[in-house]
């Protein structure tokens, strides 16, 4: 079975840096490796070769900007001053997607359960140039969604997942910016459920958490969030208490897994090197969410790539992502059942999105 990563920056990485994900990895390396860029974002760690050969067959692909005061830096063009702008960017990063959809036969937007099983099935022909990739399209943070009633046009435009905050929000609080969620949060979840898009509880606040779960009645997720006991992020919304993984696991959500250092060790700095930690605390967090939720079937792989950090900041024997077959590997030496490790690998978020996109198309 192939794998599914549920969280990528791919669209925000090709519009800030130039990065051309129809290449390999390397050769972006080999491109940026006299720029800034890799002390701005690390570096690469995705490319088509790479998707391919480490059998990465469906993608969580965001539309991702940010808030003008959360600016990364004088590089990031990404970032608004207004829901206008916000709208702008995110309408761009779409038809990014959109472009290579139409471009580049490999990948497909998923949109509905038949684009879902013509990808799984091309992983069935042994010849490397059948396969395809799938871009399932995330929404990270809602501000582009000038009011709730235009998260039908998102949806119309491909987007089947949504999370209200990475930031604060006009729609919740998130990470750094703790918070409520707010009246058109509410309105905005019921759209959501109306259209049945998944909702994705990542960057989201503690308080907005609680009070979406309770409002929400559609198909809930974490595309990239770890246990707090494993690591002790500087925001806690950015990890997930024992608590918060047992309310998702109750309404039978997943969540993914992230392979960055600063996640997986508490004391971890740049300064430790890549080294320092190993794939094994990627399977420690993997197997907090069994031992929590009592069930293999709420864990999953949301990596983050290129998300902020690149190879030097992930785990020794992750290079790029054509490496997370080694969470496999290192799963199976630690004693897991194939079953329970085909479903953190794919199944788990292969049920997720057969029961979102059940009534689509």
């Amino acid at each position: 079975m192939f794998i599914i990563d549920a969280h990528e920056d791919i669209a925000w990485n090709a519009l800030n840096f130039g990065r051309d994900y129809t290449g390999s990895a390397l050769a972006i390396r080999a491109k940026e490796a006299h720029t800034p860029v890799p002390r701005q974002n690390g570096l690469a760690m995705l490319g088509r070769p790479e998707w391919l050969l480490g059998r990465i067959g469906i993608v969580f692909a965001t539309i991702f900007v940010s808030p003008w005061d959360k600016r990364m830096g004088s590089w990031d063009t990404q970032s608004y001053r207004d829901a206008a702008e916000a709208h702008g960017f995110a309408q761009a990063q779409l038809d990014y997607y959109h472009r290579l959809e139409e471009e580049q036969p490999t990948f497909k937007i998923v949109r509905d359960a038949s684009d879902l099983e013509a990808v799984r099935q091309s992983w069935e022909s042994t010849e490397l140039a059948d396969k395809m990739i799938g871009l399932v399209l995330l929404m990270e943070g809602a501000d582009p969604i000038g009011e709730p009633a235009e998260a039908e046009y998102w949806y119309e435009q491909g987007v089947r997942i949504i999370g209200p905050a990475w930031s604060g929000t006009r729609y919740s609080g998130g990470t750094g910016k703790p918070g409520p969620l707010t009246d058109i949060g509410h309105e905005l979840l019921e759209v959501m459920s109306d259209l049945n898009i998944i909702l994705d509880l990542s960057h989201i606040s503690e308080e907005a958490f609680y009070q979406a779960l309770d409002h929400f009645d559609g198909t809930t997720i974490a595309s990239h969030s770890n246990p707090r006991q494993i690591a002790e992020p500087n925001s806690q919304d950015r990890a997930l208490s024992d608590e918060d993984i047992r309310a998702l696991a109750e309404r039978s959500g997943v969540i993914g897994v992230v392979p960055y250092n600063r996640f997986l060790s508490s004391l971890w700095t740049a300064a430790d090197g890549k080294r320092a930690v190993r794939v094994e605390r990627v399977v420690d967090a993997i197997d907090h969410i069994f031992q929590v939720t009592g069930s293999s079937n709420h864990v999953g792989i949301g990596s983050d790539f290129d998300g902020g950090f690149g190879a030097e900041a992930t785990p020794a024997e992750i290079d790029t992502v054509a490496d997370l077959g080694t969470i496999r590997t290192t799963l199976l030496e630690r004693g897991f059942k194939n079953s329970d490790v085909e479903g953190v690998m794919c199944g788990n978020w292969m049920r997720i999105l057969r029961q979102a996109l059940a009534n689509n198309g």
